[in-house]
């Protein structure tokens, strides 16, 4: 198991971003995002094993936002399982935009344990719980996760958006969903949020035992 990514380690105690890019993104392009919303922290960044027609994806789906839910669920798994044996002993945060915001509430969903927050840019809805084997939502325990939607996305329709939110509150999350006047692609002010979103979290969950 494992993917084409690129790694760069952080300061001692300090978290690692798990960056997943959306639907014909990369590992490299999706790095300097990172980059550009957080300093001080470690990086993980993944390409997607599903490409479509030349386009870089993390799941197969049937059509604009009709996913293939086995393929989704086999993939968030793997990716799941991954991250937690490529780095076992530092905080997790999942940073995901679009198609990679979706594969990661997918985990979420799975294997709550492999993210220890999440930064969801311009997520929909995976599946209904009903898809899982034990068809429930999972205990997130006040997992943090921030989601930042448009107003105006011609691809997540805001029921969809606000969908997903109550799924993962149901389940436990300390969700925060900020909602910015552009479509799919957050704004400055959205990205903003984002960096002080990720600057908290980067302190809470430091560990400084292990500087």
């Amino acid at each position: 198991m494992s993917y084409i990514h690129l790694a760069e380690p952080g300061p001692p105690g300090s978290p690692t971003l798990v960056m997943l890019h959306g639907t014909g993104g990369d590992e490299r392009e999706f790095l300097a995002f990172g980059q550009s919303l957080a300093s001080g922290v470690g990086f993980l960044s993944l390409r997607g094993k599903e490409p479509e027609r030349g386009a870089n994806r993390w799941f197969r789906r049937h059509a604009e936002g009709v996913f293939d839910v086995p393929n989704l669920i086999e993939r968030a798994d793997e990716l799941g399982e991954y991250v937690q044996q490529a780095l076992p002993d530092t905080p997790r945060i999942a940073v995901g935009f679009s198609n990679g915001a979706n594969i990661a509430a997918a985990v979420l969903l799975q294997q709550p344990a492999a993210f220890d927050a999440a930064l969801l840019l311009a997520p929909m809805v995976p599946y209904e719980p009903t898809a899982l084997p034990d068809g429930t939502l999972p205990d997130l325990g006040g997992k943090p996760i921030l989601m930042v939607c448009g107003e105006h996305d011609p691809i997540v329709p805001r029921s969809n958006a606000q969908h997903l939110a109550t799924l993962l509150a149901t389940a436990g999350a300390d969700l925060q969903i900020h909602w910015h006047a552009g479509g799919h692609s957050p704004d400055q002010t959205a990205l903003f949020v984002a960096k002080a979103w990720l600057a908290r979290q980067k302190q809470a969950l430091a560990r400084p035992d292990a500087i």
